[in-house]
């Protein structure tokens, strides 16, 4: 089994920046993807970042392109999310998944461990 735990969430106005933190553990990957999804009030779920554990390969939601990295850490099975110019429709709930399927196509919600979320609001 895999846990995540996601940290680094908070309020921030619109133009500043956060740092996410997905911190896995009871299983070192060495393949696969870890992401991140967030979710709106009333709104589904929506890909936001991804990073091939293997490559360091990035795919991004359009809506978050030159605004948001995604980053990881191998010794410490951590994945990060840089976020820039922050905007208010940015407000979500932020969650990390993660896989340790190489083939999972990046972009979609298919992943198989699930962290509890770190909640986003930016203010305008």
């Amino acid at each position: 089994q895999v846990q995540l735990v996601e940290s680094g969430g908070g309020l921030v106005q619109a133009g500043g920046s956060l740092r996410l933190s997905c911190a896995a553990s009871g299983r070192t990957f060495s393949s696969g993807a870890m992401a991140w999804v967030r979710q709106a009030p009333g709104k589904e779920r929506e890909f936001v970042a991804a990073i091939k554990w293997s490559s360091s390969n990035t795919y991004y939601a359009d809506s978050v392109k030159g605004r948001f990295t995604i980053s990881r850490d191998s010794a410490k099975n951590t994945v990060y999310l840089q976020m820039s110019n922050m905007k208010p429709e940015d407000t979500a709930v932020y969650y990390c998944a993660a896989t340790p399927n190489p083939y999972i196509y990046m972009k979609s919600l298919r992943y198989d461990y699930w962290g509890q979320g770190t909640q986003v609001t930016v203010s305008s």
